[in-house]
């Protein structure tokens, strides 16, 4: 029973990272509609960088406030652009490590066994915490 509910997990991962590529690159966004963008497209669309985002915040059990600061001009609104929480680079070095790993692990093009292919995401780790040891922490 376990590994039939961690099989649908898995494939339901795979599919959410299919649509979420998929989307990206047949959805252009307006060019330079998004500013310091270093790991995603820079031409990713508002729908594909709204899910990628959503997923980040159910994987953490977050809010958009943890790894994005304050608007210093207005405070009730967040400054997307700003790299003053260090929380963001830590994201951006995850996304790296796990496009990483799934390409260096779990190569879809080149597997002789799909059915065994897992992939690896945020949820993998963090379960819905902020800190993947489980650690609670404020998620903002």
């Amino acid at each position: 029973m376990f590994s039939s509910n961690k099989r649908k997990i898995t494939f339901s991962l795979f599919l959410f990272a299919c649509i979420a590529i998929s989307i990206a690159a047949n959805k252009p966004a307006a060019q330079g509609e998004f500013k310091n963008l270093k790991i995603l497209p820079k031409d990713i669309s508002d729908d594909s960088l709204d899910m990628i985002m959503d997923g980040f915040k159910v994987a953490l059990g977050v809010k958009c406030s943890f790894c994005h600061a304050q608007d210093a001009k207005d405070p009730s609104h967040l400054d997307f652009a700003s790299d003053d929480k260090p929380e963001k680079d830590i994201a951006r070095y995850m996304m790296t490590m796990t496009h990483e790993l799934n390409v260096k692990y779990f190569n879809f093009e080149n597997s002789s066994m799909p059915d065994t292919i897992n992939i690896v995401s945020c949820i993998t780790c963090h379960h819905g915490n902020p800190r993947p040891d489980g650690e609670e922490k404020d998620g903002n």
